[in-house]
């Protein structure tokens, strides 16, 4: 894919803001494996790959390996530096993270996905790649053997064997039947609504039965390009989900903690509430993330979910399934 050193870490120069590192340039990692993981960290197929990304960094820092985590961002928030420096530590990340909010770095990968990882052997040439998640065990093989090229010794064939929990565990993909759901209107689909009206404030009403992977919006809000954004209490959502996981990406656009509180079938969540929600179903908006509202136990069937707000300004950004 590239030929020189320069051509495939040569971006890295020009990036002036790092986390839990000085600058890396191309010239200082000649001789040393690289990983470069593309991440933004709302990102739950992002979120998934973290606790290997994680590993391997730990494994194989004194044997050769740095890796490199390129932040670009998907939404607005996660322009903000405060932002990717709070998430990073909350994710335990503590390899070197690289802020690419002009995505100059993405660019001069090709690159098109969140996640990505690329491997860069010792002369700065792209030897591997992998888009989204899984192939972990491809990945660490693919390590392992830059690693031995690049004459490290005591590099076995081992990989790493972890069993990640909360929004890192992996996805149950055979009864995964939701897809991700945008909810501005840059990207949403599959809104159930009479009179859909963007950009302007409207109330909603929740209909009485869903589709599956139907969504649909009950009181006032506004969709907006990339998000919808409640504009009174009470506000609510509803979806149609066949999933083990829900996830939601949520901000307070005034920065203040925002109650919320889920139902399932019209029920408190009980044993089924994620890590972001009590069996009641309470939980708070506080910072901008992803908010973990359901982990079904047992059987994967159709459910209903509900999430209602008690104030205005939630940014409602995405839908996720696991």
């Amino acid at each position: 894919m590239f030929s020189t050193h320069h051509s495939a870490l040569g971006a890295l120069d020009r990036a002036p803001v790092w986390l839990n590192s000085e600058p890396l340039t191309a010239d200082g990692l000649r001789g040393r494996v690289v990983l470069v993981d593309i991440w933004t960290f709302s990102c739950v197929n992002w979120l998934r790959t973290l606790p290997y990304v994680r590993a391997w960094a730990e494994k194989y820092a004194d044997r050769g390996l740095v890796v490199v985590g390129v932040h670009a961002p998907e939404f607005g928030f996660e322009h903000d530096l405060d932002n990717v420096s709070r998430a990073s530590a909350d994710l335990d990340i503590g390899y070197p993270v690289v802020i690419d909010n002009d995505f100059a770095i993405w660019r001069s990968l090709d690159n098109h996905y969140w996640p990505a990882v690329y491997l860069v052997d010792r002369n700065g040439r792209i030897r591997y790649h992998h888009f989204g998640e899984e192939a972990y065990t491809e990945t660490e093989r693919a390590v392992q053997r830059l690693l031995r090229d690049a004459g490290r010794d005591g590099i076995g064939d081992e990989v790493v064997s972890i069993d990640p929990g909360g929004v890192e565990a992996q996805a149950d993909w055979a009864n995964l039947g939701s897809p991700e759901t945008y909810l501005g209107f840059q990207q949403g689909g599959n809104l159930v609504a009479p009179d859909v009206r963007i950009g302007v404030p409207a109330t909603f009403p929740v209909p009485d039965a869903l589709p599956l992977n139907g969504w649909a919006l009950g009181g006032a809000w506004t969709i907006e390009e990339r998000a919808a954004v409640s504009n009174g209490p009470g506000a609510r959502i509803a979806f149609r989900f066949h999933a083990r996981d829900v996830n939601l990406v949520l901000r307070s656009r005034e920065g203040a903690p925002v109650p919320f509180r889920v139902l399932v079938d019209g029920e408190p969540p009980g044993p089924a509430h994620g890590l972001d929600v009590d069996a009641a179903g309470h939980g708070t908006l506080v910072e901008p993330r992803l908010y973990q509202l359901v982990r079904t136990p047992g059987n994967v069937t159709d459910h209903t979910l509900e999430i209602a707000f008690a104030a205005a300004g939630v940014e409602a950004y995405v839908f996720t399934f696991g």
